[in-house]
């Protein structure tokens, strides 16, 4: 019998995969898209996400990054990151190098769909597959927590993001990001001749009219840009549970805040390594305590930043705040990384 099923072939089942893959364990990732598969992000990975994908034995090709930047057009702020660099890489890069381990490790990757789950004391069956557990990797808007009863109700305006691609030399190894006053532009160099810029804001406008807020930014970029318009959100998400009987959710599937500090793909790592190594352990009930330790920092982090960042008295103080102490901003940048 397959030991885990897991629903979602993204950063979060892939690492999931390879980690039961290490741990001895047969892993069978079902996954409805060819790979590789895009996404709306950043693109950014923060030093501690690719240290967590590097000990994954994944190594994707990308673009070094060595700090933040904020600017709102007058004043501007950036700290290095310190002992560490991280890595700006297309998501579809990411999304090869993450497959090309897994499947190197065994693991078997089938085309379909979880939509629905069945299980008893010893088994669950989704997908046409039974398996001992299953991990639900399956996104943002995961329809194995909704299939569940775990969707928990968000209150308030949901964000959304919006990405697109533009054929550059990058201008800087800095992720930039550029505040207006009702969005920010993050701006990631993902190779030598391309930058990612990702637009994150609560007013739901064409892509082209949240770039020409950031007039400065807009005059860097040559021309329309190079890949479609990828949209995604709401981005806050909340799971009542981050487990069900013999299904874990994993990755965005278990809930998510905000894009603002970049640690998704840190996230994915540590909530898909935590729930298989509570599995491989024969302690699958020590999983909720590992996922509300492994994802703290970035809940208070991002709610705090989230908060300051919503409000009309102190948004425009964000950037106004960092470059008049930049000590402060620098230690804020370390603690994110």
């Amino acid at each position: 019998m397959i030991d885990l099923l897991i629903a979602g072939g993204g950063p979060a089942g892939l690492a999931a995969a390879i980690r039961a893959a290490e741990a001895g364990l047969e892993a069978v990732v079902v996954e409805p898209r060819p790979a590789p598969v895009d996404k709306a992000c950043g693109e950014g990975i923060m030093p501690g996400g690719l240290a967590a994908l590097h000990a994954l034995g994944v190594h994707p090709a990308g673009h070094p990054l060595r700090g933040i930047r904020y600017t709102d057009g007058l004043r501007t702020a950036q700290a290095p990151f310190q002992g560490a660099y991280g890595l700006g890489v297309r998501r579809t890069a990411l999304h090869t190098a993450l497959h090309e381990r897994a499947e190197a490790l065994g693991v078997r990757i089938a085309e379909g769909k979880v939509r629905e789950v069945r299980q008893n004391g010893h088994t669950v069956t989704a997908g046409g597959l039974t398996a001992r557990w299953l991990i639900a990797a399956d996104g943002l808007h995961s329809p194995l927590r909704r299939a569940l009863g775990l969707d928990h109700p968000v209150p308030g305006p949901g964000r959304y993001g919006l990405r697109r691609h533009y054929r550059t030399a990058p201008w800087s190894d800095l992720v930039e990001v550029h505040w207006s006053p009702h969005a920010e532009a993050y701006v990631t160099p993902v190779d030598e001749h391309l930058v990612g810029v990702a637009v994150l804001s609560r007013d739901r406008r064409p892509y082209a009219d949240h770039l020409a807020a950031f007039p400065a930014l807009a005059a860097r970029l040559a021309g329309p840009g190079t890949t479609p318009v990828r949209g995604a959100g709401p981005l806050r998400q909340r799971a009542r549970a981050p487990r069900a009987g013999r299904v874990l959710l994993v990755g965005d599937a278990a809930g998510y805040t905000d894009a603002l500090t970049g640690e998704g793909i840190a996230l994915a790592v540590a909530t898909a390594s935590a729930a298989v190594g509570c599995l491989a352990a024969g302690r699958p009930e020590e999983y909720p305590a590992r996922w509300r330790r492994a994802t703290r920092r970035y809940r208070l982090l991002t709610h705090a930043l989230l908060g300051a960042a919503g409000h009309p008295a102190t948004r425009p103080l964000i950037v106004g705040a960092a470059h008049h102490a930049p000590a402060l901003f620098r230690a804020a940048v370390r603690a994110l990384q």
